[in-house]
This record gives structure tokens, C-alpha cells and sequence, in this order.
């Protein structure tokens, strides 16, 4: 395929490189965060003006789908009953974190306690990137392709709310595979790509266990049924269970971040509270762990004579790629980029993601970017959602050839499977 910078020499039409670094700069000075990014929608609306799009903005959150009609060759066995042609989505996320920017760039944030600390600003800008891209070479798509710009990754489940509002539909009919690339600050090379067949990413849920007792006066604690104790056993008894119950190749990771009891010191409260993040790697631990955490902290609440109030909180679920399409990719990146660009990733990031929602409705995987800033060391560089949090413009050209190789490549391949 054509780099980016060569589409647009062969096109004319395509954005080049420097327009899609000044829009990541203008996004990442005004980020918004959740489900409502009026500026951040207007930013995207007007950088696809009068490309051949037809778009649909979401009513329940500042989303917007635009759905490319490819002018390939199309054979009327592939296009469905009512002729709608295959289609692949590419999804980009566009909301900030409530994080205050602390990295002292020329185009930091403007707004305060708020930056694009997770890099979703160049998302956004690589999704344009691929939508001036396709556009400019509709004729090689031998199908449709979904972009899925979407707000509230960051904990608001923007995605699940993009799927009720038929994103996934967005061309017709039902996209037959989905794709979502994310930049990484640190831990890889700067432009190298990796992915994961499986497991991905993890399920983040939340616990709380509220342990009831009988307040009193510090002094006699007979006289009461104090719940810190109880509270306290809980929480050690939580981290002995995970370790005995739960396969170390299946984990789990439970972490307490807040324990609660009282106001004062010579008085036993009449209940404490525990509030702590799960995160899982499949359903079956998932499931096994609510239950196992209940039977625990009931037993030791009644073996005290106290009760025991248990709160499953639903976060995202696992992300899990299809093997088919993380090999898709992989060998796609070695032939594009090289075959040193593509990593497999031995083990799966505890971190969650909403592209969860998609890839457990259609097929599809989920590959990450190193974005490093050249002169850092990807390994002490700041991460992802820190205050010094940076990533490299350099790579923005790479991650619109990638992705839009991904949809020209992955439609061409359902054409010639269904010959």
C-alpha cells in the first residue's frame, strides 16, 4: 500500500500529515471529557466536510458515524437480501481524562483539571486521516466501511450506547469485523505495533461490602458488635482466597482502595464499608469470583455475630480479540511496515476498555501503537493517563496506513472468500 503521505500526492484530495497533527493540537488543547464533546464533535464534523460521508450523530452522546460506500468490485452474492454490500468498522475514542496537564507543550491544555492524557486526541485524528484516506480511493474498497468516532470511553460505556444506537448497522447491515487501535505513551518502541490473540484486555468491576454491627462506646466494646475488625479480616481474607481458589494463569486482581468506619475515635461505629476494583481476564473467573466473594465475606460477618451487604458493581467485560483477526492484522502489519513492527504480547494489560462492547457482538481485534516521544526511554517514560503523559506525532501517518489498509484488505478478503 501507499503511505499516507503518497495517497496524497496520488489523490489530492487526502489530508496531509501536518493537517492531521494541527487538528490532534487543537483537539488536545480543548479536551472534554464523557459522553458530551460538542467541540470535539464540531472539530471532527468540520475535518470530513465534503468528503463522500453519510453521517449519523448520536442522540444520547456527541457521537458520530460515518459510513464509506467503496465503489470496488462488489459481486451480488456478497451484498445481503435488501443489497447492502460487507462492511468492517474502525473506531476511534474521543474523550479526555480529568487529569490537569502537567507535560509543559505549546499545545497543552487550555482547560483546567482536564487533558488527553490516554492519547485519545490522536485517535481522532488518525480516524480522519483514514476517512480522507478511503475516500480518496473508494474505488479499491469492495465494500462499506463504519468509522466510529465515540465519546465516554473513559468509564461512561460510550460504546455500549453507540451499539443501541445501531452503529454497528450503521451501513445497512451488520459489519462483519472491528477494529480499534490505541497509542501507548510508553512500554513499546515508537511506531511499533502490538496485539494479542484472546484475552486482551481485562474486565474492571467494582466491589463494596458494607459489614453491619452494633455501635458503642469505645470502652466497652462487649457491649457492641464492632465491625472494623470484621471489615479488616475481610479484606486480608479476599487476597488469601485468590491466591488458593483461582488459577495464577486464570487470575484475578482484587485491589481495596477505601476502607470506612466512624468519625471518632472512642466510638464503635455501627458499620464499615469496603470498596474495591476486580479485574478478570474471562467470563467463568468473573463469575466464580462474585460468588466466591460473597460465601467469604458472609461467613466471616456471621461467624462474628454481624451481616454482611455485598454490591457487584458491572464494569466493562474482557476484551477478547479473534484469534482470525489478530493474525489478520499482524501479518498485514509485516507486510506493510516490516516484520519487526508487529509484537504479539505474551501476556494480556490489566487495563479495561470499552471495545469490549463491540468485540463481544461481531468479530474483530484490538492492537496497540507505541507512541514514545523520540529521546524518551519507552520504559520510564510516562504512561498512559499521567499528568506528563506524551505522545509522538510521528506515528499519526503510520496508524492511518495501518487501519485503512485493515478495512481496503479485510473487505477484499471477504470478497474472496464468498468467490
Amino acid at each position: 500500500m501507499s503511505l499516507l503521505s503518497d495517497t496524497v500526492r496520488a489523490a489530492g484530495s487526502a489530508t496531509a500529515p501536518g493537517e492531521l497533527v494541527q487538528l490532534r493540537h487543537e483537539l488536545h488543547a480543548d479536551p472534554e471529557v464523557g459522553l458530551h464533546l460538542p467541540r470535539t464533535q464540531r472539530r471532527v464534523l468540520d475535518a470530513i466536510d465534503h468528503l463522500p460521508l453519510e453521517i449519523t450523530l448520536g442522540q444520547d452522546l456527541s457521537s458520530v458515524t460515518a459510513v464509506i460506500r467503496g465503489r470496488g468490485e462488489i459481486r451480488s452474492e456478497t451484498r445481503d437480501a435488501d443489497g447492502h454490500a460487507p462492511a468492517v468498522l474502525l473506531r476511534a475514542d474521543m474523550d479526555a481524562l480529568p487529569v490537569p496537564e502537567e507535560t509543559g507543550l505549546v499545545w497543552a491544555s487550555e482547560n483546567p483539571g482536564l487533558m488527553h492524557a490516554c492519547g485519545h486526541d490522536m485517535h481522532t485524528a488518525i480516524l480522519v486521516g483514514v476517512a480522507h484516506d478511503l475516500c480518496a480511493r473508494r474505488e479499491e474498497l469492495a465494500g462499506d466501511v463504519v468509522l466510529m468516532f465515540q465519546p465516554g470511553e473513559e468509564m461512561h460505556d460510550g460504546a455500549a450506547l453507540m451499539i443501541r444506537e445501531g452503529v454497528l448497522e450503521a451501513s445497512g447491515r451488520r459489519v462483519e469485523a472491528a477494529y480499534a487501535l490505541h497509542v501507548f505513551a510508553a512500554g513499546f518502541p515508537q511506531g511499533m505495533v502490538v496485539g494479542r490473540r484472546g484475552p486482551m484486555m481485562a474486565a474492571a468491576d467494582g466491589l463494596t461490602v458494607v459489614v453491619r454491627g452494633k455501635g458503642g462506646h469505645g470502652s466497652t466494646p462487649q457491649r457492641a458488635l464492632d465491625p472494623v475488625p470484621v471489615a479488616c479480616e475481610i479484606v486480608t481474607a479476599l487476597q488469601v482466597m485468590i491466591t488458593r481458589r483461582f488459577d495464577v494463569f486464570d487470575p484475578v486482581v482484587a485491589s481495596v482502595g477505601s476502607i470506612h468506619a466512624g468519625e471518632a475515635p472512642n466510638a464503635i461505629p455501627e458499620y464499615a464499608m469496603i470498596t474495591a476494583s476486580v479485574r478478570t481476564w474471562s467470563t467463568s473467573t468473573r463469575d466464580e469470583f462474585r460468588h466466591a466473594a460473597e460465601t467469604l465475606a458472609n461467613g466471616i460477618a456471621a461467624a462474628h455475630g454481624l451481616t454482611a451487604e455485598i454490591t457487584h458493581i458491572d464494569g466493562y467485560p474482557c476484551t477478547h480479540t479473534t484469534p482470525a483477526e489478530t493474525d489478520f492484522v499482524a501479518d498485514l502489519v509485516a507486510d506493510v511496515l516490516g516484520p519487526e513492527r508487529f509484537t504479539h504480547l505474551p501476556h494480556p494489560f490489566a487495563g479495561s476498555e470499552d471495545f469490549s462492547r463491540v468485540l463481544a457482538t461481531v468479530p474483530g481485534t484490538f492492537i496497540g501503537l507505541g507512541a514514545t516521544p523520540t529521546g524518551l526511554d519507552p520504559a520510564t517514560a510516562p504512561f498512559n493517563h499521567s499528568s506528563y503523559a506524551r505522545y509522538d506525532d510521528a506515528v499519526i501517518p503510520t496508524g492511518v496506513s495501518v487501519l485503512a489498509e485493515i478495512a481496503t484488505r479485510r473487505l477484499a478478503a471477504s470478497a474472496s472468500r464468498d468467490a
